[in-house]
């Protein structure tokens, strides 16, 4: 399988990001790929609640998943659209959801970001995705061409129980659609993201933003880069640097089982008693 990891500098207008994102995964889909991947919030980067509310629309109204699913269908391809950030309908939070879009248009998963990224990173950093966004609670389980994938999103990364249960569940590639802290992913984003692709024996696709984001209100953000592809032994395939732009990878599915039963840590956990 040829996947594409699309790197992007999204800003807080949904329709310029659209246009970014279409002409991307267009030119992926000429280059061979069947499985187009976008990074978190793909459609709206904003610190702006005031501003989300102005822009965003609930999930049957968005028009990034209406027409990247007409794209997935004209391109016969899939696509992982890393998150969107949606109205709920039903309160005054967010969500921030990742679909996977069949080569027929259809969206056949969809996953609602358990994690919030709730941090002080520095006394001029900080951050409370839990005051805008809903989180999920619900562990998602895809399927592209009969290969099992995983969803998940940005900061879930940090919490391996998902990442092993996902792989226990029949997962053999993880999506981590990111939308990474610049401080945080100098330090972290490379380890964690080979860590949970060593200790499941997975693929490990991660498509980011990147850079200083555009924004008509509020600070701007600025976000690490560097989107990932990592193969199930942890070898890194593919790392997108720091510039918006397009990545292809191809996956060898077999590269999954030689892996896991050179180091079978997935059937080999021993039970103990806690402290």
């Amino acid at each position: 399988m040829k996947a594409a990891l699309l790197q992007l500098n999204s800003s807080d207008d949904p329709q310029d990001n659209l246009r970014t994102v279409s002409r991307l995964v267009e030119d992926a889909a000429e280059a061979g790929a069947r499985l187009v991947l976008t990074p978190e919030v793909t459609n709206c980067v904003s610190t702006s609640r005031a501003h989300q509310d102005k822009v965003l629309a609930v999930e049957e109204q968005d028009e990034t998943l209406a027409a990247l699913r007409r794209v997935a269908a004209r391109c016969d391809i899939w696509i992982l659209l890393g998150s969107l950030a949606l109205k709920s309908g039903d309160e005054k939070r967010f969500l921030n959801r990742s679909f996977l879009v069949s080569p027929g248009g259809e969206i056949t998963a969809r996953y609602d970001k358990i994690h919030m990224f709730d941090v002080a990173i520095s006394e001029t950093e900080a951050y409370r995705e839990s005051d805008g966004y809903r989180p999920g609670d619900k562990a998602v389980l895809g399927d592209v061409d009969g290969v099992p994938v995983g969803l998940t999103i940005c900061y879930d990364v940090r919490f391996p129980y998902l990442f092993r249960g996902l792989a226990k569940a029949g997962a053999r590639i993880l999506t981590v659609p990111s939308a990474f802290s610049s401080d945080t992913g100098k330090a972290h984003w490379e380890a964690l993201l080979r860590a949970r692709a060593i200790e499941t024996g997975c693929f490990v696709l991660a498509p980011a933003q990147c850079g200083v984001h555009p924004a008509s209100l509020g600070r701007q953000r600025t976000t690490h880069g560097h989107s990932l592809a990592i193969d199930p032994w942890g070898r890194i395939l593919c790392d997108g640097g720091e510039a918006p732009g397009l990545n292809l990878v191809d996956l060898n599915m077999n590269e999954v089982e030689d892996a896991r039963r050179r180091i079978p840590s997935l059937t080999s956990e021993q039970f103990y008693i806690k402290a």
